[in-house]
């Protein structure tokens, strides 16, 4: 049955601030910077094969924070290449405020990047549309394979467009965190039918498993503080709860009971522990790593 709820992702301001107060909260982006710096430089060493330029695809880049990190780890592993980046990103402002960030930054002048406002599903349409033969060397998704209706035709589509020695790099959050059991209790109540949504690196894996693509994977331990969603009336606290579950104004809107039941789940054992006075919710992170198709 479809929710009655509305997507946070209607209200494009509230999500933006729900989504800046969940990376104040949480260790999110340390978490991925601390994986970029320590394993990706490994996985990016086979890529390009010797070549002098290469093609990076960023799926849902948002900012570009992330993406910027991970550009300066392959320009350590490569350092005499150049590179023609491809951002995928369907918010204005989030285009916005990546192509400043760039703009302050001269040396990035080996990167020629490729604005594009749309989708994943509209870059794969239009790719398709101009029967485009070029090939990537790196793909990442950072966090946005919720935003699609099939993950894993999503995965399929961008894999093909890897080159040899490329790579397909996806971040969800883990099967095994928070996240993961509030989603397995209220999928029917919360999720959007629309797009995947409530979909983990568990969902994923089982997926790559019943094609056979073979992936490496990684777990990456992450927290976030959710003390104030217990607070009634607290602002931040209902910021937070939006982000969570993803339905603008959930504490307004949801039934009494659906309130309560989530509230309750998010203090269980299975999702958050309690110390200090202080609710820390399981925000644990993971990566799969894809190769080529044969």
């Amino acid at each position: 049955m479809a929710s009655p709820l509305m997507s946070l992702g209607q209200d494009d301001n509230r999500y933006q601030k729900s989504f800046q107060l969940f990376l104040e909260r949480s260790s999110e982006h340390q978490c991925m910077q601390d994986f970029i710096h320590r394993q990706l430089p490994e996985i990016l060493a086979s890529i390009g094969d010797g070549k002098s330029h290469l093609n990076v695809i960023g799926v849902g880049s948002g900012a570009g924070t992330i993406d910027l990190e991970m550009l300066s780890v392959l320009r350590l592993k490569h350092p005499a290449v150049t590179v023609e980046n491809e951002v995928v990103e369907p918010s204005s402002q989030q285009l916005h405020n990546y192509r400043v960030s760039v703009a302050q930054k001269p040396e990035l002048d080996y990167i020629k990047f490729t604005w594009n406002k749309m989708t994943a599903s509209e870059f794969e349409e239009a790719w398709k549309v101009k029967k485009l033969t070029k090939r990537a060397d790196f793909i990442h998704m950072i966090q946005m394979l919720y935003y699609v209706k099939d993950p894993g035709a999503t995965i399929s589509f961008f894999q093909s467009l890897l080159d040899k020695n490329g790579k397909l790099l996806i971040i969800l959050v883990s099967g095994e965190s928070g996240w993961g059991r509030l989603w397995r209790t209220y999928r029917h109540q919360l999720c959007n039918t629309e797009i995947s949504q409530c979909v983990t690196t568990g969902d994923i894996k089982s997926f790559l498993d019943s094609t056979g693509v073979s992936y490496q994977s990684y777990e990456l331990p992450s927290q976030m503080d959710i003390t104030e969603c217990f607070t009634e009336g607290d602002e931040k606290g209902e910021l937070l709860l939006d982000f969570l579950t993803e339905v603008l104004d959930f504490s307004k809107t949801a039934s009494p009971e659906l309130r309560a039941g989530v509230l309750q789940l998010l203090r269980h054992p299975d999702c958050s522990v309690e110390s200090d006075g202080k609710v820390i919710f399981n925000n644990n992170l993971g990566v799969i790593v894809i190769d080529p198709l044969c």
